[in-house]
């Protein structure tokens, strides 16, 4: 298996009326967001992160947990702030490229909206965004999207992403705020070969 020896920064993405561009783990307002969003009940009842995030200080470890994944090239975790916001903008979401397999060109993608950001299509544009990046700069093949069985909101954003459903993965999520209980993922994807998803344009 190829070992990624390239350091790696993550990049400024500007479309569809949003910036994507790196969390700063030493920014109050980045670190309070991260922490806001893994505290809302939304995002608590569909994802169990593999590590808790219960306060300011876990916050910031998880963000540089993050910047050094994206430094090794295991992972772009992108900030979805509006564009033309200012440098660092108000804060409307979030969207990695994560698990990213250079050998095969395969990675996961994963996005959550706060609470206020929600309703303004940010997530199918943040993820048709990450996904034409992902194809075109990084050269990847397939980009897999999975969510716990039940989460239609998220199953949409996928269908209008341009991410069809492929299957359900049995017991491959942890239940929510559990790490002792599994639940079913809805696996979507898509291929570098697929067409540009007509939402693209809307």
């Amino acid at each position: 298996m190829t070992e990624i020896r390239e350091a790696y920064t993550v990049p400024v993405l500007d479309d569809a009326g949003l910036r994507l561009d790196a969390w700063d783990p030493e920014s109050e307002a980045d670190v309070a967001a991260w922490l806001r969003a893994h505290q809302d009940p939304e995002f608590r009842r569909w994802n169990t992160p593999l590590l808790p995030v219960t306060d300011l200080a876990e916050a910031r470890d998880s963000l540089r947990a993050r910047r050094a994944d994206a430094a090794a090239g295991r992972s772009v975790t992108f900030r979805v702030t509006e564009a033309g916001a200012g440098e660092r903008g108000v804060i409307l979401g979030q969207i990695g490229v994560n698990a990213i397999d250079r050998t095969m060109g395969v990675a996961r993608v994963g996005y959550w909206v706060l609470p206020e950001a929600r309703g303004r299509r940010v997530a199918v544009r943040s993820l048709l965004l990450a996904a034409r990046w992902s194809f075109t700069e990084r050269g990847l093949n397939r980009m897999e999207l999975g969510h716990a069985v039940g989460h239609e909101v998220s199953c949409r954003v996928a269908e209008r992403g341009g991410f069809p459903a492929e299957g359900t993965l049995r017991g491959a999520m942890w239940e929510a705020e559990r790490t002792d209980a599994y639940r079913d993922v809805h696996l979507h994807a898509r291929l570098a070969t697929d067409p540009e998803p007509a939402e693209a344009a809307g």
